[in-house]
């Protein structure tokens, strides 16, 4: 009698360790499928995003290849070659689709109103960001606003800059909603700003040597989501520091490259919270009972180098202030 005491005791105590550990874990033998809807140049950027929503998959208890399946369609800087790419995951009948820039999320709202999309950042008019209406959900945000925050923050680091330029692409569909905000800050702050279209990779250094030409003493680089300026950050970068330029960009890939500064929501922290909504997804929740959030990361990239190869030199109180700072 003692040794079936004994063994039942054993037996509860064993599963009574096991049990916390099976509660978050996924049904065993059910491999759930979801698509990856991508525009960016950059292979570098793509692929760490990625791993960035992987390991947030990973935190929650999936594993690629054990009991989920991620399609993977990346349009490469081409954002024409959308519509087709979100059609392929529709007909793979994915149960969900992550969209990450204002284009792919159109693309994928255009090919699917059933199917949840869940946005790792984007900008995206929600009339009810608490209960989102239709399909979509996830994290968005304006991204014109930040023109307006980055110039700013331009002027904190060459407080006597007086004249601006500001480089941008007319063929961006939020290129009229950028120059506005960063001319309002720009009336603001007291900066006369230079505004330059350039519509191919030609009319990049004449843009530049106007801009000097103008008196121009520092540049705000807009956003372009995958268009002619990501295409030729590298490019860039290179003609602020041969015209002598200090700027600031959109993204921390274009101080990576070169570039003085960046400010902007982190990618990597949108691509993990976007896996916190597909599991909740994947688990029965329907798009319009998960509010919208806004990033909760922003950050503030400084090059260091590039700062003394311009000659010029940041503010302790804003080195203070930046995230990270590349010497």
């Amino acid at each position: 009698m003692w040794r079936s005491a004994v063994g039942f005791i054993v037996t509860f105590t064993l599963s009574m360790l096991v049990a916390p550990l099976l509660t978050g874990a996924q049904p065993a033998g059910k491999v759930r499928r979801i698509g990856m809807l991508r525009v960016p140049v950059s292979s570098l950027e793509n692929e760490r995003n990625n791993e960035a929503f992987r390991q947030g998959l990973r935190d929650l208890g999936y594993v690629e290849g054990q009991n989920i399946v991620i399609e993977y369609r990346w349009a490469e800087g081409r954002e024409e070659r959308l519509p087709v790419l979100a059609a392929e995951l529709v007909q793979l009948n994915v149960e969900a689709i992550v969209a990450a820039n204002s284009a792919a999320i159109r693309a994928a709202q255009h090919a699917t109103r059933t199917i949840p999309i869940v946005m790792a950042g984007g900008l995206e008019e929600v009339a009810n960001q608490a209960r989102p209406e239709g399909n979509i959900t996830g994290t968005a945000f304006q991204y014109q606003e930040l023109s307006g925050k980055r110039l700013e923050i331009l002027k904190e680091a060459l407080p006597h800059i007086s004249r601006m330029g500001l480089l941008g692409n007319r063929a961006n569909s939020n290129y009229v909603g950028h120059v506005r905000e960063a001319q309002v800050a720009a009336q603001a702050l007291g900066i006369q700003l230079d505004v330059r279209e350039v519509r191919s990779p030609a009319e990049l250094e004449d843009a530049f040597a106007a801009m000097r030409g103008e008196g121009d003493g520092a540049l705000l680089v807009l956003p372009d989501g995958g268009l002619l300026l990501s295409r030729h950050r590298s490019d860039i970068t290179a003609l602020a520091l041969k015209y002598r330029l200090p700027a600031i960009y959109p993204w921390r890939l274009d101080v990576e490259v070169g570039g003085l500064m960046s400010y902007a929501p982190s990618l990597l922290d949108m691509f993990r919270r976007a896996a916190y909504y597909v599991d909740k997804i994947l688990k029965g929740a329907k798009p319009g009972d998960l509010p919208v959030e806004q990033p909760m990361k922003f950050e503030l990239v400084i090059n260091l180098k590039t700062a003394k190869a311009l000659g010029i030199t940041i503010p302790p109180t804003l080195l203070f202030l930046a995230d990270e700072v590349i010497q």
